[in-house]
Formats: structure tokens, C-alpha cells, sequence
């Protein structure tokens, strides 16, 4: 058992020092690094250029990649961003670092070429030295994991507790401006943060390349199972972060001691430690009713009253319309776009059928973000579920082709309303990283299983015959969509859409009112559910065959950072993000060479960084600048209109709108009528 604990500790240090950054990240300015994973992952790929490649020896290879290239990398994002994102929703904070860990690995694959690494070396000398201690092989490299966890603890608790730089710190959690007052500056100590954190990104890339090697995505995965310990050091606590990333790496070590080690259920209940230790946590912190004020840390009254008008962000959740120009040009728009397919080869129009499928699966995200203000980070586990099951039904058990679409739908519709019954008294944050572990969870123990996945090619799935060619499919999918758009049209004017407003605006006051915010967004939970479902079905119709690997839980951060790009509440700016992700992909596969196949997806995470610019998405903003053209136009007849500044909505104001409890009240009293 002591070689499996060693062996443990070793993966456990891993965890335990990028809790730490991503904890003291969260202390200080409030932003939870999602992009971690992919940071550490360029930077151990730039160690293993250096060190590898270019035959640099260890330390000044380890030196340039961890505490110059890492700390330079961090205040290079904290100066183009991050410094942007102090006081903004959570949604933008999220989707800001999502977009950040797309574009970063296919950029450093840009860099430093896509070559099969088949190992990657650590910080000890080749050949790694092994000792014993007590009878069990103890190599260098895990030597160096344990000296590395033991200075970070003991450097970070006495330089936090008793350190002047500490104090600061700590002062920089719960006021920057009063910070400032005294005599500190504020913004140097957000840059020595971000730089420790970076570097701590870096060490933690190079201790891990060795043990899992050098995949972006075993790198992602590795830095989302540290969530578990920021969870349960409540965002906040460094030494519990570390102290339960410890014991996750040896609880992981364990499960084949204590189980048969060639079982492969073993090896998925392995894997599914860390979120294992996400959900006993959750549900802890719930039995107790142990919440967390997600605004602690990330500023005061007087921080936001004294905020640069340019650097606060737009309240975008509200009661603004979904475009400002209203209806007609998206219904032109989709009339143009119905006609597109009558001029294009059948790859194209099959690409277009493939992005609306696509589209319908976003409008899932358009409901329950967009409507419904919850950061939901599982859609596309929904979407997996009703293609699959759609795929069973339809081939196993004969069911319709479309009939097995919506009892795809219907299948998923149940998980939405148990996630959103279960999630919904959290935070944002806490929203954001439950819905996160389920999806990884199901990924893990149920889409893995060969019923579904059959050993990497899925289940066969046909057209229906009344749209059996490619130009068949592609107006199906875009009826399909345009149904749920008017359905989703019709909820935002319903008194379900009135009382779901009021929430995103203002829980408290819907509550005084009467209205259940529970039942409310219930409601939007299980349709989301059911949207995403079935157009995970047409999304299997599309490619001919339901594979889980395509409704991968990563794969749908990058969907939501797309449609977010694009504009959150927009039922256009879902079907424009759905076709943009397979028509894009098809140009670089068409007319680019094989290298360029790496843009698309840094354009995309690119395009989500902007949200920190343009909230409400860069469609919305747009269609506010013609707007505002338009309204320019007819001032010469009398109707004068000033023009709004850049990522504010028309009428929009920072902070509360003038008026907005006369808007709650009047949307909660309406919708109170249903909801008594």
C-alpha cells in the first residue's frame, strides 16, 4: 500500500499546487481560472522545446519556461484582460478564460509543430536516480514534486500570514480602492499575483508532462479535476485547496489496490475520482446549507462607484431585447439563408445541415444562460443524451427517425430539471463548476460504456426518407430550428419569460413578489434540457452516426464561448455561431493547408476574450451601432437619440438601470398571475 500512497502523493502535489494558483487568483481578483489547464500545458510544451529540442540543460531551460516565460505570460493577460474583468458577471469571467484555453493550444501547436511527444522529460537528470525509502522506489522527479509542495505551503502561508506583500494581498480581496488609500497600488500587486499564478501554471505543467505527457487535453482535464480541492477550500482556503488535492491523489492511486486493477470499471471510477470528490463536497456544503458570497473578493461599493466608466462592465442580463433592431432582420436573414442551399454542392449543404443541427443544440444554451441566467456548462452532455438514446431507439428498437429525435429530447428533458433543482440555490460560480463535474462525470462512467460508444464508431443512425439527401436534411434541420425559435420567442413574451426576467434581474425582489424562482427557472432548466436533446439527435443525423466523443463535456465549453462571442440571448446568433464552427472548419479543410486547421479554433477563443469588451456579444453590439446609424438618420425629422458607448446596450446604463424596480415589479406582478 506505501507505493501506491507514494505514487499518490505525487499526483495528489500536482493537484494541490494548481489549486494554489487557481486559488490565489480567486482571492485576489475574483476570477476563476479556467484556462489554467491550458497555460500549464504551453509552458511545459515550451520546457520541452527548450530542454528537448534545443538540447537546453534543466535549470536554465526550467528557469526561461517557468519563472520568465510563465510570470511574463500572466501579466501580459492581465494587462490585455483580466485587469478588465474585476467587477464583471460571472458568465463574462468564465467564457473570458474558456476563450483564452481554446486559442492557447492551438497556438503553441502553431508554434511548436503537432509532432507525436510519445514522453516528456521532467525537472530531474536523465537517467532519473530512484532511492528507496522503506523498502519502496522513490525516483527524482517525485522527490521533486513533494520539495515543490512543501515550499509552496510553507512560503505561501508565511508570505500571506506575515509578510507585508501578504497583508496587501489580503487587502487587495476586499477592496482594491481602499488598497490604494493606503498607499498601496493596487494594480502592481494584480500583476505579481497573476505572474505567481502563471509561474505555478508552469511548474505544474513540467511535474505533470512526465506522468500523463503532453496532450492539451489530458492538461485540461488534470487542472479541471483540481477544481475539487478550489471547491472544497470553498474558492478560497490555500491550505485545504492543498491539503484535499493531496488526498485526491491518493484516494486515485488506490482504487486499483483495493479493486481489480485490470477491471475497466476500475479504471473509470479512477478517473472519476476527482469529480467524485467535486459532488461529496457539493452536497456537503448543501446538507449543511453552507453557501458562498461569490462578490466577496472581488470588490466593494466604493471599488464599482469609483471605477473608470470605460471599465465597468455592462449589466447585460437584463430586460434588453435579444436584438435591438428587432425581429424582421433576423426572419429575413434565415429566409436568405433557406435559399443558400439551393446554389451549393452537397458537401456544403451538408455542412449547412451539420451547423443547424449544431444551432438547435446552442439555442439550449440561448434558454438556460441566455433566458435563464445560469452558467450551465453541461449542454452538451444534454445533447449527447438525446443523440444517443435517439440512436437506440431508432436502431434497436425501431422506433421513427423523428419520433426517436424528440424522444431523445424527452430523455434528456428529466436531467435538466434534476441539475437545475439541484443547482439552483448556489452561485453563479458554483452553477458553473457542478454542472461542469456532471458532465465530466457522464463522460467518464456512462458515455464510455460500449452499449454507446461501440469501440469508437458509435451507433449508425439513417436520414429519415422524406429528407434522405443532403439539401433534404438541411431544410429539416432548419425548421427544426426555426420551431424552436418561435417557441423560445413565444416564452420570452409569456409570463414564464416576464417572471424569468425579473429573476435575472433581481432574485430578491421576484421573491417579494410572490414568485417562485425555484419553479421559474425549473421551467427553463427542463426545456433547455429537452432543446439540447433533440438537436443533439439531428446533430447524429447529420454526421450518420450518435459517437458520445462528439458531445464531449470540453467540446461544449467551446460552443458556449462561440455563441457567447456572438450575442447569449440572440436566437440568430446561435443558428450564425452553429454554421460559422462547420463551414469554417470545411474552408480550412478545403482551400487551407493542413497547418491552418489550428485557426479556426483560436479565432474562436479569441472571439470569446471580446465578450470582456463587447458583453452582450458582437452581434448585439452591432445591430446597436446600426441602430443607432438608423436613429442618426431620422434625427433630421425630429427624433434626436445620443449615441451609447461601446458594450452598452441603447438605454443600457451601468449598474441598475433608472426605473428597473418599476420594470421588476411591473414583469413579477405579471408574471405572479401564473406563479401565485
Amino acid at each position: 500500500m506505501l507505493q501506491y500512497v507514494i505514487a499518490g502523493l505525487v499526483l495528489g502535489g500536482i493537484y494541490a499546487i494548481a489549486s494554489a494558483g487557481l486559488v490565489v487568483t480567486y482571492q485576489s481578483a475574483g476570477i476563476l481560472n479556467f484556462a489554467f489547464g491550458a497555460l500549464a500545458y504551453a509552458l511545459a510544451r515550451f520546457y520541452y522545446y527548450l530542454n528537448t529540442q534545443q538540447h537546453w540543460p534543466i535549470l536554465p531551460a526550467a528557469v526561461l519556461a517557468i519563472l520568465v516565460a510563465g510570470p511574463a505570460l500572466g501579466v501580459a493577460m492581465y494587462l490585455a484582460l483580466f485587469r478588465r474583468l474585476r467587477l464583471a458577471r460571472p458568465l463574462i469571467k468564465v467564457v473570458a478564460t474558456i476563450g483564452i484555453s481554446v486559442a492557447v493550444p492551438p497556438a503553441t501547436t502553431l508554434i511548436f509543430g503537432n509532432g507525436t511527444i510519445l514522453s516528456a522529460p521532467g525537472l530531474a537528470p536523465q537517467p532519473v536516480r530512484v532511492f528507496r525509502f522503506l523498502g519502496v522506489p522513490v525516483t527524482m522527479d517525485q522527490i521533486i514534486v513533494y520539495a515543490c509542495v512543501a515550499t509552496i505551503v510553507v512560503v505561501g502561508a508565511l508570505v500571506l500570514r506575515y509578510s507585508d506583500v501578504g497583508l496587501r494581498v489580503r487587502a487587495m480581496v476586499d477592496s482594491p480602492a481602499m488598497t490604494a488609500l493606503s498607499g498601496a497600488n493596487p494594480e502592481s500587486i494584480s500583476i505579481g499575483v497573476w505572474a505567481v499564478s502563471t509561474a505555478l501554471a508552469g511548474l505544474a505543467g513540467v511535474l505533470a508532462a512526465p506522468i500523463i505527457g503532453l496532450d492539451p487535453g489530458d492538461f485540461t482535464l488534470l487542472m479541471v479535476a483540481a477544481f475539487a480541492a478550489v471547491i472544497a477550500a470553498r474558492l478560497r482556503n490555500l491550505t485545504i485547496a492543498v491539503a484535499v488535492g493531496l488526498l485526491m491523489g491518493i484516494v486515485l492511486e488506490l482504487v486499483p489496490y483495493f479493486l481489480t486493477a485490470s477491471n475497466s470499471l476500475t479504471a473509470d471510477i479512477q478517473s472519476s475520482v476527482p469529480f467524485l470528490f467535486t459532488a461529496i463536497f457539493l452536497i456537503f456544503f448543501m446538507v449543511r446549507g453552507i453557501g458562498a458570497d461569490e462578490s466577496e473578493g472581488v470588490g466593494g461599493a466604493l471599488d464599482r462607484a469609483i471605477m473608470p466608466q470605460g471599465d465597468t462592465p455592462a449589466v447585460t442580463s437584463g430586460g434588453q431585447p435579444a436584438s435591438p433592431l428587432g425581429w424582421q432582420p433576423s426572419v429575413l436573414a434565415f429566409v436568405g439563408l433557406c435559399v443558400v442551399p439551393l446554389f451549393l454542392s452537397a458537401f456544403w449543404v451538408g455542412l449547412i445541415g451539420e451547423g443547424t443541427s449544431l444551432g438547435i443544440i446552442l439555442l439550449s444554451f440561448t434558454l438556460v444562460t441566455g433566458e435563464g441566467g445560469m452558467i450551465w456548462l453541461c449542454q452538451a452532455t444534454f445533447a449527447g443524451i438525446g443523440g444517443v438514446a435517439a440512436a437506440q431507439l431508432a436502431v434497436n428498437h425501431g422506433w421513427p427517425v423523428m419520433a426517436a429525435v424528440v424522444g431523445g429530447g424527452l430523455i434528456a428533458l428529466p436531467f435538466g430539471v434534476v441539475i437545475g433543482f439541484l443547482t439552483i440555490s448556489f452561485g453563479d460560480l458554483y452553477v458553473a463548476l457542478v454542472t461542469l463535474t456532471f458532465g465530466l462525470l457522464f463522460d467518464d462512467l456512462v458515455f464510455a460504456q460500449q452499449t454507446f460508444a461501440n469501440y469508437g464508431i458509435g451507433v449508425n443512425v439513417h436520414l429519415p426518407t422524406f429528407a434522405s439527401s443532403p439539401r433534404g436534411f438541411a431544410y429539416l434541420a432548419l425548421a427544426v430550428f426555426a420551431v424552436v425559435s418561435l417557441l423560445i420567442v413565444n416564452l420570452r413574451r409569456s409570463t414564464t419569460g416576464l417572471a424569468l426576467n425579473a429573476a435575472r434581474w433581481s432574485p430578491a425582489a421576484t421573491k417579494t413578489m410572490g414568485i417562485s424562482v425555484l419553479k421559474t427557472k425549473l421551467v427553463v432548466a427542463g426545456f433547455a434540457a429537452l432543446v439540447a436533446g433533440i438537436g443533439g439527435a439531428m446533430f447524429a443525423l447529420s454526421l450518420g452516426s450518435a459517437l458520445p466523443s462528439n458531445y464531449s463535456t470540453l467540446g461544449g465549453l467551446v460552443w458556449l464561448a462561440v455563441l457567447v462571442t456572438l450575442g447569449i440571448r440572440s436566437n440568430m446568433a446561435a443558428l450564425i455561431a452553429g454554421l460559422s464552427a462547420t463551414l469554417l472548419a470545411g474552408i480550412a479543410l478545403v482551400y487551407l493547408p493542413s497547418a491552418f486547421g489550428q485557426v479556426t479554433p483560436i479565432l474562436f477563443g479569441l472571439g470569446a476574450i471580446q465578450v470582456a469588451k463587447y458583453p452582450n456579444g458582437l452581434m448585439t453590439e452591432n445591430a446597436r451601432r446600426v441602430r443607432w446609424a438608423l436613429d442618426k438618420l431620422l434625427a433630421a425629422w425630429g427624433s434626436r437619440r445620443e449615441p451609447p458607448e461601446a458594450g452598452r446596450s441603447p438605454g443600457a446604463g451601468y449598474g441598475p438601470e433608472p426605473g428597473l424596480a418599476v420594470r421588476v415589479a411591473g414583469a413579477t406582478a405579471a408574471a405572479g398571475r401564473e406563479f401565485p
